[in-house]
């Protein structure tokens, strides 16, 4: 039960962590019904990502990819640039995952783009939104941009004191 002055999408992460994601999607579907009538777009946003998160873990890619589309589109609208770097580096997931290359190519672009025109974004987002571009990068035979984005990635992880990234980077920079 979540207490009154909980945040309900962070209840809903904690549910999705317990492995509870039926109650997780039943309090975000809460989430983006009251954000939709308050018109809170921001919290309309985080319960889309959240739920598109949920039925990803259940094999459930197709009810994510409008989830995760019409985040983009909101993101946009709300104009917080990390908030749409991390979106559309989600949405580029789901493309990698369903083989759709160069949807997901065009995706992590405008997120690092995103990230790099932010200033000083958390090294641990930008480093997240670097790896899946460097694991696509090899997987389109692309050895030299996946380097660079395995070795920018490596440093950004080690800002964040996040060791397996810095691992992962490392076996990959070392093939």
């Amino acid at each position: 039960m979540m207490a009154p002055t909980e945040d309900p999408v962070d209840a809903a992460w904690q549910a999705r962590r317990e492995g509870r994601h039926e109650d997780a999607e039943r309090g975000l579907l809460e989430v983006i019904r009251t954000a939709r009538q308050s018109g809170t777009r921001l919290q309309l946003i985080r319960g889309l990502n959240a739920l598109a998160h949920v039925v990803r873990d259940v094999d459930q890619d197709e009810r994510a990819l409008p989830l995760y589309e019409e985040a983009v589109i909101l993101s946009r609208e709300e104009g917080d640039i990390l908030v749409l770097a991390h979106t559309v580096r989600h949405l580029g997931d789901l493309h990698r995952d369903a083989d759709r290359l160069a949807e997901a190519d065009q995706c992590y672009s405008e997120s690092i783009s995103l990230y790099r025109s932010a200033g000083s974004p958390p090294a641990l987002d930008f480093a997240n939104a670097l790896r899946p571009a460097a694991l696509l990068k090899e997987r389109q035979g692309d050895d030299a941009g996946a380097r660079e984005l395995w070795s920018e990635a490596r440093v950004l992880y080690q800002a964040a004191g996040v060791q397996p990234g810095v691992d992962e980077c490392v076996r990959h920079l070392g093939r």
